[in-house]
């Protein structure tokens, strides 16, 4: 049922319009859980570690931490997120994310640079998944690049 405003555009009951039974559409994906562990392996809780940059309660220091971040974001599905540390040069207009991978596992492969005074550097890592049951890696070595005292992903290095 859905509501009409009255003659001079008054917001209220002013004529009732059944439109029929309310159906609503079925969901594609359903959200991942917030983690009580962080799902970047850092061993804090999620709380603690990944989610205050998630809400944007602070930025990562390090060029490894918002990589770690990041990772979190592909692994709670946080589109928000990857967009707004991804350096607009290179930033695409959205992130096709998979709602069916499921990230599990990150190493840190080697990292240069990236540090609390430095302005770039890379993050080489290793990130496990499961998608319909198979495995599967990504392997990637990314470039950051520090801009007004926020790191940003740029691409691959």
């Amino acid at each position: 049922m859905s509501y009409r405003a009255d003659r001079a555009g008054r917001a209220g009951r002013a004529d009732r319009v059944d439109d029929g039974p309310v159906t609503t559409a079925p969901t594609a994906f359903t959200v991942p859980t917030v983690p009580t562990t962080c799902p970047c392996q850092s061993g804090m809780p999620y709380q603690d570690c990944c989610r205050p940059f998630h809400l944007g309660e602070g930025t990562a220091p390090t060029a490894e931490r918002l990589m770690r971040s990041r990772y979190c974001g592909f692994a709670l599905q946080d589109e928000a997120y990857l967009l707004k540390t991804w350096h607009p040069s290179t930033r695409p207009l959205s992130v096709a994310l998979d709602r069916g991978m499921r990230w599990h596992q990150l190493q840190i492969l080697g990292r240069t640079g990236g540090g609390l005074l430095d302005r770039s550097g890379t993050v080489e890592f290793l990130a496990a998944y499961r998608r319909a049951g198979v495995a599967g890696e990504h392997h990637e070595n990314s470039r950051f690049v520090r801009e007004r005292g926020c790191w940003l992903y740029v691409g691959l290095a």
